[in-house]
């Protein structure tokens, strides 16, 4: 049986997941792991070698944005919740479903306009090669990444 709102929710979860995993790429090191190959440990102003007034710069940004993000992951597990308790409850409502997956969508795209934000800022404060730097960076992690859901189902 075909339910696109189903989709719909399974997608936006998934949106939501990936915001996150670019936020903690950009803002803080992958952990470690003792096996399956995570990548190393990257804390970004010595991987970019900023200069000191860019570090300053970038330090600056960084504490609201750290902010906000937190922020608006807190309102989306909060609404994810509530989400996931509307599905599961003995006689689910669709209107309660489809409200809480207009809020998270609401949420993530404000999410994701605020990294990008983020990102165009760090990228006019650094220069040709640092930028590059940036880029693959985020590149090779997009690439390796799997999304909870993934990790989830897999066998």
């Amino acid at each position: 049986m075909k339910n696109p709102a189903w989709i719909r929710t399974l997608l936006a979860i998934s949106l939501a997941l990936n915001l996150g995993v670019v936020a903690a790429l950009v803002l803080r090191p992958a952990p470690d792991t003792v096996e399956g190959g995570a990548p190393p440990v990257v804390h970004l102003p010595e991987y970019l070698k900023l200069t000191p007034e860019q570090r300053a710069r970038w330090e600056g940004m960084e504490t609201p944005f750290l902010h906000d993000l937190s922020s608006n992951w807190s309102d989306i597990r909060r609404h994810r919740e509530a989400l996931v308790r509307h599905i599961f409850a003995d006689a689910p409502e669709r209107t309660a479903i489809d409200a809480e997956q207009a809020a998270i969508a609401r949420l993530q795209a404000a999410q994701q306009q605020r990294v990008i934000d983020q990102l165009l800022a760090e990228r006019a404060m650094l220069d040709d090669a640092q930028r590059t730097r940036l880029l693959q960076l985020l590149l090779t992690r997009y690439a390796e990444e799997a999304t909870e859901e993934e990790m989830l189902h897999r066998k």
